[in-house]
């Protein structure tokens, strides 16, 4: 190899270091939060940084199952309530592998829809709608019923139509369609 080649080499190398590292100076740069060891870039989508966190393998799974990665990873907004692996963990045993098995996907589809707002709505704005509503707030979900929403101390919330509570255990996960608050309960429509 001539000296003109080594050098052009030499330059495509340090270009595409240059190039790799703007991405991840981007990244660098965006306000994160980390949720199950991992890091939650506001410019990825839902489905980008869910795959990500230890602590969701089995709502990607369901998600998988019910064939809604597709619409979590369109443009949204979402406000995403998203159980934990330990959430699911909580279930009678046997009823996660029931729910993603092919047959029961429209039933394992409400429940996740069911975790969904439409619109991107802050801890804040929730927290507020509370306020305003004498210490509670009812929000229609995807799915088509409602969630209750209510605060205790400097906590929030959400109660589902079979009277379980979940509290929000990491708020305000922003996500370039939406924004994720991850709870430790699975919801029941």
């Amino acid at each position: 190899m001539n000296t003109k080649s080594k050098i052009t080499a030499l330059g495509m190398v340090i270009l595409s270091f240059a190039f790799s590292g703007t991405a991840t100076a981007q990244q660098m740069k965006e306000k994160t939060v980390m949720v199950g060891g991992a890091p939650m870039y506001p410019s990825k989508n839902i489905i980008e940084n869910a795959v990500n966190s230890k602590d969701h393998k089995t709502l990607v799974a369901a998600v998988k199952a019910a064939g809604l990665v597709e619409t979590l990873q369109g443009s949204g907004p979402f406000t995403v309530f998203a159980p934990t692996d330990a959430a699911f963990a909580k279930l009678p045993k046997g009823t996660v592998s029931n729910l993603v098995k092919p047959e029961n996907k429209a039933t394992l589809t409400k429940i996740l829809t069911y975790h969904v707002l439409p619109g991107r709505y802050s801890a804040k704005q929730i927290w507020a709608e509370v306020k305003a509503g004498n210490g509670k707030a009812m929000m229609k979900t995807v799915e088509g019923e409602e969630l209750t929403f209510w605060t205790k101390g400097k906590n929030l919330y959400v109660r589902d139509s079979k009277g379980n509570d979940a509290k929000v255990t990491i708020a305000d996960v922003n996500q370039s369609n939406g924004v994720i608050h991850v709870i430790d309960t699975v919801l029941m429509p």
